[in-house]
């Protein structure tokens, strides 16, 4: 159910997701409403539900350019929960949402 019962525009641009090695996240924009939110998922997340064969960044990058749309569901998921607020995905999330 969007938040507070209004339905929000979520929309995901088709540029490259970009590789923090601090953080070992893969960080990628979402548009709710026009207005520009971050997004990322865990490099843990890729591996263990994705495919990513290694924390490199090549293999991250492939396993999330595979599994795109199911990422930017579950990202669009949490933003209708939570609001226009960044939303970071974990491996957990991806356990208990299949």
């Amino acid at each position: 159910m969007p938040v507070g019962g209004v339905t929000m525009h979520i929309s995901f641009p088709s540029c490259m997701p970009e590789y923090c090695a601090r953080d070992l996240v893969l960080a990628f924009p979402a548009l709710v409403d026009d207005r520009p939110v971050q997004c990322a998922i865990t490099a843990e997340a890729l591996e263990d539900h994705f495919g990513a064969r290694s924390l490199r960044e090549d293999d991250l990058l492939q396993a999330f350019l595979a599994h795109r749309s199911q990422i930017e569901q579950a990202a669009r998921r949490l933003l209708d929960e939570i609001g226009a607020r960044p939303v970071l995905l974990h491996s957990g999330f991806f356990r208990f949402c299949a």
